[in-house]
C-alpha cells in the first residue's frame, strides 16, 4: 500500500489523480490533501478519501475547513501555510507526492519532497524551471525520483531507453520532439490579437485547465517552459529540443533517434493517462481512459511554431540559452503578465512584451541556493509590476 500527498488536490490535476487512485484502493491511500482556499471542494475530498492531513492557505482557511469537518465527524488534522505543505511532502507517512500547486508557490514544497528522498510526480513545471539544477541536484543527493506529469513529458519519459540517464547523445537520441495543440489562437489572424479577452484566451480547443495554465497554452509560453523543463529532466540542450504543433493532441511528444526511429506515445487527450503512469511506473494500471481509436480520429497534422505568432516560445529558449537565473526571471515575469492580463489591465499581445522588458533590464546570474532563488524571483516580478503601467 503506497502512501500519496497530493498537494493542490482541488486543482484539475489533483482531481484526475485522485480519480485513478480511488480505483485502486488496494494500492493506494491518500495520507494528506492542499488546497489554497477551495474549502468545500477540499472538505469533500476528505470525507471521501479519509486523508490524516489536510493543509490550506491561512488560518481563516482552516479554521472554515475544520468547521465542515467537524460537521463531517472526520478527524482529518487541519493545518495551513507553506511550512505545513513542506511537512506534509516530507512526511515520513507518505511515499508520493504529487507536486500540483500551479506556479513559483509549489517550488519549497517540491524541494521539500526531493530532500526527503520522495517519489516525485512533478505536474509543477514551475517548479523546475524556477530551480533547475538546484531541484535535479536535491533529488540526486538525497535519492528522491522524479517522474514528469505533464502530458509531453511523460510521453518523452515513456518513450525513452528503460536505462536512460539523462544523456542523449550516450542513448542514440538525435533530439526530443515536444507536441503543442497550438491553443485557441493557432489560426486566427494574428494582428486580431490585441483584441483577445481573457474568456477567449481559456478556452482551451481539447484540454480543460486552470486559467493562468491556459493562457500560458494561448501564448505558447506553457510549451516554452516545458521546453526548459525537458532540459533539466532530460539533459537535452536547447538546439536538441524541437516544438512541433499538433491540433489533434493524439501524439503527445516523440523521441527522435540517430538510426532514423522516431517513437512517439498516442493517447486521448486525458491527463489521467500520464498519472496513472507515474503512479505504477513500473508496472501499468487503469486510468479510466478510455482506448485511442485511430480510425475515428482518422489524419494527423504537424507544421513548425511561428515565433511572429507565439513570441512567449521564443522568449524561452532564449531564457534557457542564458541561463543562470534567466529562467527564474522568464517564469515570474509572466506570472504578473498573465495575471494582469486576466484581470483585464493589459493587453493579449502585451504579455510578451512586459517579460521582455523584465528579461532586458535583468542580469542573468548563477543562482547558488533556494534563497538567491527567491530574491531573484521577487525582483523580477518587482520589475514586471513596474512595467504594467
Amino acid at each position: 500500500m503506497q502512501a500519496i500527498s497530493v498537494l493542490g488536490s482541488t486543482g484539475s490535476i489533483g482531481v484526475s489523480t485522485l480519480d485513478v487512485v480511488g480505483r485502486h484502493p488496494e494500492r493506494y491511500r491518500v495520507y494528506a490533501l492542499t488546497a489554497h482556499a477551495s474549502v468545500d471542494t477540499l472538505a469533500e475530498q476528505c470525507a471521501r478519501f479519509r486523508p490524516q492531513v489536510a493543509v490550506v492557505g491561512s488560518a481563516q482557511a482552516a479554521t472554515a475547513l475544520q468547521q465542515k469537518l467537524t460537521a463531517l465527524h472526520l478527524r482529518t488534522e487541519v493545518l495551513y501555510g507553506q511550512q505545513a505543505l513542506c511537512d506534509v511532502a516530507a512526511s515520513p507517512e507518505c511515499n508520493m507526492v504529487m507536486a500540483a500547486i500551479v506556479g513559483a508557490a509549489g517550488l519549497a514544497s517540491t524541494l521539500a519532497a526531493a530532500r526527503a528522498g520522495k517519489k516525485i510526480l512533478l505536474a509543477n513545471k514551475e517548479a523546475l524551471v524556477m530551480s533547475g539544477q538546484l531541484l535535479i541536484d536535491a533529488v540526486a543527493a538525497h535519492g528522491a525520483s522524479l517522474l514528469p506529469i505533464d502530458s509531453e513529458h511523460n510521453a518523452i519519459f515513456q518513450c525513452l531507453p528503460a536505462q536512460f540517464k539523462r544523456s542523449l547523445g550516450e542513448s542514440g537520441i538525435a533530439k526530443i520532439l515536444l507536441t503543442a495543440s497550438g491553443g485557441p489562437f493557432l489560426k486566427r489572424a494574428v494582428e486580431t490579437l490585441d483584441s483577445v479577452t481573457p474568456d477567449e484566451a481559456v478556452a482551451h480547443p481539447k484540454w480543460v485547465m486552470g486559467r493562468k495554465i491556459s493562457v500560458d497554452s494561448a501564448t505558447m509560453m506553457n510549451k516554452g517552459l516545458e521546453v526548459i523543463e525537458a532540459h533539466w529532466l532530460f539533459g537535452a540542450p536547447a538546439d536538441k529540443i524541437e516544438v512541433m504543433i499538433h491540433p489533434q493532441s493524439v501524439i503527445h511528444s516523440m523521441v527522435s533517434y540517430i538510426d532514423g526511429s522516431v517513437l512517439a506515445q498516442l493517447g486521448n487527450p486525458d491527463m489521467r493517462t500520464p498519472i496513472a503512469n507515474a503512479l505504477a511506473y513500473p508496472e501499468r494500471i487503469d486510468s479510466g481512459v478510455a482506448q485511442l481509436d485511430l480510425a475515428q480520429i482518422g489524419q494527423l497534422f504537424f507544421e513548425r511554431p511561428d515565433f511572429a505568432r507565439f513570441p512567449c516560445l521564443k522568449l524561452a529558449y532564449d531564457a534557457l540559452q542564458a541561463g543562470g537565473s534567466a529562467a527564474a526571471t522568464l517564469n515570474a515575469a509572466n506570472e504578473v503578465a498573465v495575471q494582469a492580463f486576466l484581470n483585464q489591465e493589459i493587453g493579449f499581445r502585451m504579455i510578451d512584451q512586459v517579460i521582455a522588458r523584465v528579461m532586458d533590464k535583468l542580469p542573468h546570474g548563477p543562482l547558488a541556493d533556494i534563497e538567491g532563488l527567491i530574491e531573484q524571483d521577487l525582483l523580477a516580478r518587482s520589475v514586471a509590476q513596474s512595467c504594467l503601467s
